[in-house]
C-alpha cells in the first residue's frame, strides 16, 4: 500500500490561511471594462427597442380599437340611411290606406298593402326607429319642423294641433322631423 506524500505543514498552513483570508477586490482589466461598458450599452440599448416595442404595440391596440369603432359608425349610418330611404315609402303606403274609398276597405288587395305597411313599421320598430306625432304636445324645435299655424280652441298657445307628415327617431338621433301645425 502506498502512503501519499504529505505536504509540509507550512504549505498547509499557507493553504487554509488563503481559503479563510477574503479575496481582495482588484481593479478590473481593460478587457473586462470594455466587456462591462458593451453590457451596459447591449441593455441600454435593449430597454430602447423593448420601449418602442411597447408603444407601438400600444398604437396598434388603438388603431384597432379605432378601426372597430369607425366601422360599428359606419354599420349604423348605413342601416339609419337605409330605414331613412324608407321613410317616404311608408308615407305613401299610410296615405293611400286612409284614402281608400269605403266600397274596397275589404278588399283583399287593400288588406295586402296594409300587411306590406305593418311589415314596413315592424322593421322599424325592430331597429327602435319610434314614431313622433306629437299632437297635444308643446312644440320642441329638435323633433318638429311647424309648417303651419293655426287656432284650436282646445290646444294651448305653442302646441302641436296637427302632424302633417310623422317624424322619426332613433335613440337621440332624430332620422325626420315631424311636419306639425302649431297652436297660434
Amino acid at each position: 500500500m502506498k502512503v501519499a506524500a504529505e505536504e509540509p505543514a507550512e504549505t498547509q498552513a499557507e493553504s487554509a490561511k488563503a481559503a479563510d483570508a477574503t479575496p481582495t477586490e482588484k481593479a478590473p482589466d481593460a478587457a473586462t471594462q470594455a466587456y462591462i461598458a458593451e453590457m451596459a450599452a447591449a441593455m441600454k440599448k435593449a430597454d430602447e427597442f423593448k420601449d418602442a416595442f411597447m408603444r407601438e404595440r400600444a398604437d396598434f391596440q388603438n388603431y384597432k380599437k379605432r378601426i372597430e369603432t369607425q366601422m360599428k359608425d359606419l354599420r349604423e349610418n348605413a342601416a339609419v340611411e337605409t330605414m331613412m330611404s324608407l321613410l317616404p315609402i311608408i308615407d305613401d303606403l299610410e296615405r293611400a290606406l286612409v284614402n281608400t274609398p269605403a266600397e274596397m276597405k275589404e278588399h283583399p288587395w287593400v288588406e295586402g298593402v296594409g300587411g306590406i305597411q305593418r311589415k314596413f313599421q315592424k322593421l322599424l320598430d325592430d331597429k327602435g326607429v319610434m314614431v313622433i306625432d306629437p299632437v297635444g304636445e308643446a312644440f320642441n324645435p329638435n323633433q318638429h319642423e311647424a309648417v303651419a299655424m293655426g287656432d284650436d280652441g282646445n290646444t294651448e298657445s305653442g302646441h302641436v294641433i296637427e302632424t302633417l307628415q310623422k317624424g322619426y327617431i332613433r335613440g337621440e338621433r332624430v332620422l325626420r322631423p315631424a311636419m306639425v301645425k302649431v297652436a297660434n
